[in-house]
């Protein structure tokens, strides 16, 4: 077996290793879980008839703004996942586990990736529930089974740019409980994007940065296509952000792993 064979089964073995902490805490799912759904069945049924006449005064109503609501709001459930993988990282920093990883012949990076891959694995989880609670409430998305791969593909490129930011900020926290704050601004971001609203209902300096930010371009990829919904460029910006967020934060993750003392 060559380095990088090595490195793919250490991988997997920090892969099982984080799905068996993931059994062992299920409310951590529950939580990616929990904030979108509720967060959906507030804007659909309290504020989606007004919202949704707002979207189209001829035809629109609670129905049409669940089609229009649910993109941003799988989109959402991404972001959720974070904090949790900020926790399990910090956890690993603070908790002596990584000295005694340290001792044994394992590929370094092989530890992140295990919480990276169980992150996807567990906001997979996510956002199937999600998924399934939103066609429960109306949404009915028309893609063709190209465009649900395309639709995966997409989040999964977005969940895994999302994961290495989150192990990075993990990394950086000081500690356990700072490591859950770091976070959540990528909660917020959604709701400053197009997953609620039109971003040319926002007032101008809001509108430039909702525009401007990632979570639009995420967004309306999304709801193109599950819905039908014109991309245009927002396809290319998406993997550009996707691809962008992924690097740096992983540069950023192995430059705060490998500098730890307890690595040297």
């Amino acid at each position: 077996m060559n380095a990088l064979s090595y490195a793919v089964v250490d991988a997997t073995t920090m892969l099982r290793r984080n799905l068996k902490h993931m059994l062992r805490y299920p409310t951590v799912v529950m939580f990616v879980v929990a904030i979108p759904v509720v967060l959906m069945l507030l804007f659909v049924y309290v504020f989606g008839g007004t919202l949704g006449a707002g979207l189209d005064a001829v035809a629109g109503g609670r129905h049409e703004y669940a089609n229009y609501l649910v993109p941003g709001i799988l989109v959402l459930t991404l972001a959720g996942g974070g904090q949790g993988t900020a926790i399990s990282v910090a956890m690993d920093m603070t908790d002596g586990i990584i000295a005694r990883f340290k001792t044994m012949n394992i590929s370094r990076a092989s530890v992140l990736w295990g919480h990276v891959l169980g992150t996807m694995v567990q906001t997979g989880l996510g956002l199937a529930a999600v998924l399934g609670v939103a066609l429960a409430v109306g949404f009915r998305p028309d893609a063709n089974p190209v465009e649900w791969v395309a639709a995966i593909a997409v989040l999964a490129m977005i969940t895994l740019a999302f994961a290495w930011l989150s192990a990075a900020l993990g990394l950086a926290a000081k500690n356990v409980e700072s490591a859950s704050n770091l976070p959540m601004f990528l909660f917020l971001l959604p709701f400053l994007g197009s997953g609620f609203a039109p971003t040319d209902s926002m007032p101008g300096a809001v509108r430039w940065f909702a525009e401007h930010q990632p979570f639009t371009p995420f967004t309306e990829t999304l709801r193109g296509l599950l819905l039908g919904t014109e991309i245009g460029g927002d396809a290319i910006a998406t993997i550009g952000w996707s691809a962008a967020i992924a690097l740096l934060s992983y540069l950023w993750a192995m430059s705060l792993y490998n500098r730890d003392p307890s690595l040297r």
